[in-house]
């Protein structure tokens, strides 16, 4: 089986056991809370259609009531830097749930305003990324000629310094929503994390209190640019990492190729074992010639001829590769 294919399928046996372990443990963390919630609410839900002597139904108008006017504590959710705001949070795929369309056409014009725009978002996201990757890594080429050391810069130096800005914002932005939105500092951290993720479950959700959205709009700026500029960093990091798996990948079906270029051509049957050393595989490698594969016997002396006889008379010379001489010893 090719390595790529052994590499995905251990993927998704690794994630399918991630859900597994991430189910079972929040299970183990959040199922006795929920409990405790619901028997809460069921008990001041009693309270209060005895008190104020309210039926079923007058009790579900209110907590309906309730609900709906939560949204608005924020001012209007659809003048201008509320819808701002909001079409922020579509392509960017963030979806808080705070504030969704309700008319039809509102519904219709959403669906498509997503359908171009977050591919929009992503190839942004994606095209700064690599722009802020290319100046980290001229920057740390740049300190290491300072420090004496050799300018080589490599994926994984590129992903730590991502990932430190990455934790910056999210600890340093925490300060400043935790001020204005009265949270805890854990919260806000959470919020942060949640947000620069585009997880965005909505249960903490910026500019929803005081009529924020009309009242404080240097509040606004800065929301908007923490999302997106933390979106940046957040997908160089991310980019980093598909585009180092990628490699790795390029790299299999590149060997695969090569492998079965020289078995072809009778230098080496793919799968055979050609030595003890590279478990019956040529060790192809960046740093390994294709001409090296000279130093293996072919798999016998009639093929050897014939291979020898064809490649003279097609080339009128001895057996080449790639332009390199691959003469095999015998």
């Amino acid at each position: 089986m090719k390595r790529q294919n052994i590499r995905t399928l251990s993927l998704i046996v690794c994630t399918l056991t991630y859900l597994l372990v991430g189910a079972a443990v929040f299970d183990a963390l959040e199922t006795e809370n929920e409990i405790l919630q619901r028997k809460l609410v069921a008990r001041v839900r009693e309270k209060l259609k005895t008190k104020y002597r309210m039926s079923n139904a007058d009790y579900e108008i209110l907590e309906a009531t309730i609900v709906k006017s939560v949204p608005h504590k924020a001012g209007y959710q659809w003048k201008f830097s509320g819808a701002f705001y909001f079409a922020t949070t579509v392509i960017t795929t963030i979806g808080y749930g705070h504030s969704t369309p309700m008319t039809d056409a509102g519904k219709i014009f959403c669906m498509l305003y997503a359908l171009a725009g977050i591919p929009l978002g992503l190839i942004m996201f994606q095209s700064i990324g690599e722009r802020m990757n290319t100046f980290a890594a001229k920057l740390l080429r740049f300190v290491r000629r300072a420090a004496g050391k050799e300018p080589v810069v490599t994926s994984s130096d590129l992903i730590v310094v991502c990932t430190g800005w990455g934790g910056l914002l999210i600890f340093g932005g925490a300060f400043a929503f935790s001020s204005y939105e009265n949270w805890s500092y854990f919260d806000a951290v959470y919020y942060c994390f949640v947000t620069l993720t585009t997880i965005g479950f909505g249960d903490f959700v910026a500019l929803q209190k005081r009529s924020s959205l009309q009242t404080q709009p240097e509040y606004v700026v800065f929301s908007l640019v923490f999302i997106l500029f933390g979106l940046t960093v957040i997908s160089a990091a991310m980019n980093l990492l598909v585009l180092r798996f990628l490699t790795m990948n390029t790299e299999d079906e590149r060997r695969d190729e090569q492998e079965a270029i020289l078995a072809a051509q009778g230098l080496v049957r793919v799968g055979d074992p050609v030595g003890d050393d590279f478990g019956g595989r040529l060790p192809l490698s960046d740093n390994v010639s294709l001409a090296s594969c000279s130093c293996y016997q072919l798999p016998d002396e009639k093929l050897r001829q014939r291979h020898r006889k064809n490649t003279e008379q097609t080339h009128g010379g001895p057996p080449t590769f790639a332009g390199m001489t691959t003469r095999p010893k015998y």
